[in-house]
């Protein structure tokens, strides 16, 4: 195992990825995506439903920074990999929650992928 610096890991579902599927697809693409920038040092893990996103996922975690991502999308993954592993910078308009900033709160949870709330 090569050494690495970050360790990030994806939820592949199933409650709220198509069974897993559209997870498991984007889960390889981060692996190639990885692999083809042989400057980055990530561990990447899959890791089963982390319930607390209530169906917002995939999310992925990127530690140590302690980020949590909401992945909905190939376009949301390149972003991550590009922006957060490969430059260093949060990505800011797709951060689910922040390790050390406290409980995740009721109004990030009840509010949908598009901005507007919906009920708990």
């Amino acid at each position: 195992m090569r050494t690495h610096t970050r360790h990030i890991l994806m939820c592949t579902g199933p409650l709220c990825t198509e069974g897993g599927v559209a997870a498991e697809a984007m889960f390889k693409r981060l692996g190639d995506s990885i692999d083809a920038r042989p400057n980055l040092r990530v561990k990447r893990t899959r890791t089963h439903c982390m319930v607390v996103c209530k169906n917002k996922g995939p999310l992925v975690v990127v530690y140590p920074e302690g980020v949590w991502y909401q992945c909905k999308d190939e376009v949301a993954l390149n972003r991550i990999v590009t922006e957060h592993l490969e430059q260093g910078q949060l990505v800011e308009d797709l951060i689910f929650h922040k390790l050390g900033e406290g409980d995740i709160d009721d109004a990030v949870l009840n509010t949908s992928t598009d901005g507007t709330t919906i009920n708990a």
